[in-house]
């Protein structure tokens, strides 16, 4: 029963995401409920709820400052020469929008955290799809399935996981998967260069500053020049530089790190109180829309977890895994790491299920280590999860409904995800058969 429920609830969530039919804050406290209450968890209930909450605490503060120290940055026009340099490089071209946006993407996502790599894509490529009329999905999606494919290298969480779950070096996890990974970023490019096409046939390549222009190339969408700093680029820059190096380093708690770069930010480009209160209240939507969404999500994955729906969902799936399967169990486990990471968070799934599957495994001489390299391929397909915190900061920081996000991006994840498993099968990282 409660494999059903899980399982259920889950899917009516997305259902009615997807469909318009509820607000994605709404859904995510109001479905667990009456899934809880109907699966008779009319005790604790509250208690599974708060837990959820006071897990996800932590990320909401973050993303409250994140959004608030970005936001300051781009009212302050930190962005605005990256953006002015980034429109005369592609020429107005929506196919090298695209293309840059997933190689940039790429590389900043090298960090392994999703978070960062999501406010300075953002923040950086976000005024030139406005500008030039791009589709933002496709901003989302790119930047979205850039973050999973490098989330998998040593120090991102995925590998560490499945490394620390199996006892084994994460570095074995990682070099064998290099070739992988990069037919993964191939696939990712590929796909820039399709939804750029699309969007060159819809727009044509657009020109700026010269005869004819409808807009100077400085008039960036939305900037009225009110609250513009340009003078302060360079203080700008160097607190920017120094927070992203101390978020890396991992000196100080990212929460803290945010709140304390927020107040230098704020104080440095606005000084007047005045004009502090008029800044954060223009930002202040946006960060109600996006930390709203982290608390509901405490809400579900607290129901999830504290209902034990999560554990017989997984339970329920290795059960009907017959004996036949024993020798493609690498392969299986790839296959699978796709709905059970969508469906549970990355802790359930690394520490609940992957050493289940690696012990049976190893009946068929199927290592440890390439059962763990197996299991991280869907980790492309896992960040579109509506359980995966950083999501909602994506969609809050580039002001698109997360339903849409998901009908558009999910069957790119899984593309990407199968081409991370097919570079795994032809490079010898884990086997079809063994």
């Amino acid at each position: 029963m409660l494999t059903i429920l899980g399982f259920s609830m889950v899917i009516c969530f997305m259902y009615l995401i997807m469909s318009k039919r509820m607000s994605a804050l709404i859904a995510l406290i109001i479905i667990p409920t009456i899934f809880a209450l109907l699966g008779g968890f009319f005790q604790g209930l509250g208690g599974m709820m708060l837990e959820g909450i006071k897990t996800l605490a932590p990320t909401g503060v973050m993303l409250t400052f994140s959004i608030l120290y970005f936001g300051i940055m781009i009212d302050a026009g930190l962005f605005d020469p990256l953006v002015k340099f980034i429109l005369k490089l592609v020429k107005g071209d929506p196919l090298k929008v695209l293309v840059g946006t997933a190689v940039l993407t790429l590389l900043v996502s090298l960090d392994g955290d999703s978070s960062t790599t999501y406010m300075i894509a953002v923040a950086a490529f976000l005024p030139l799809y406005k500008k030039l009329g791009l589709n933002i999905l496709m901003m989302t999606c790119l930047i979205n399935l850039a973050s999973g494919i490098m989330n998998l290298s040593p120090w991102g969480g995925p590998t560490a996981r499945a490394a620390a779950a199996l006892r084994v070096d994460a570095l074995d996890i990682f070099v064998p998967m290099i070739p992988a990974m990069l037919l993964g970023c191939a696939s990712l490019v590929m796909m820039a260069g399709y939804f750029g096409l699309k969007e060159r046939k819809r727009l044509g390549v657009l020109h700026f500053g010269g005869h004819g222009a409808s807009q100077p190339i400085s008039s960036l969408e939305g900037d009225n020049g009110s609250g513009k700093r340009l003078k302060m680029f360079w203080p700008n820059l160097i607190l920017t530089t120094i927070l992203l190096v101390l978020l890396v380093m991992g000196l100080m708690p990212v929460q803290v790190l945010f709140m304390l770069g927020f107040a230098f930010a704020v104080m440095l480009n606005y000084p007047a109180l005045e004009q502090q209160k008029e800044r954060i209240a223009s930002h202040a939507a946006n960060v109600l829309a996006v930390t709203s969404l982290i608390f509901a999500a405490g809400v579900f994955t607290g129901i999830l977890s504290g209902t034990g729906m999560v554990d017989a969902m997984a339970k329920s799936l290795l059960s009907v895994i017959p004996p036949s399967f024993g020798p493609y169990l690498a392969l299986f486990t790839a296959a699978v790491s796709l709905p059970f990471t969508f469906f549970m968070s990355n802790d359930a799934f690394y520490f609940g299920i992957l050493p289940v599957i690696a012990q049976t495994a190893a009946g068929y001489g199927i290592s440890a280590e390439e059962i763990a390299r197996a299991s991280i391929v869907g980790q492309p397909f896992h960040l579109i999860s509506p359980l995966v915190p950083s999501l909602y900061l994506l969609v809050g920081l580039a002001g698109v409904d997360i339903g849409d996000h998901q009908k558009f991006s999910i069957k790119w994840g899984i593309l990407a995800s199968l081409a991370l498993l097919l570079g795994g099968v032809l490079f010898g990282a884990f086997p079809i058969y063994k």
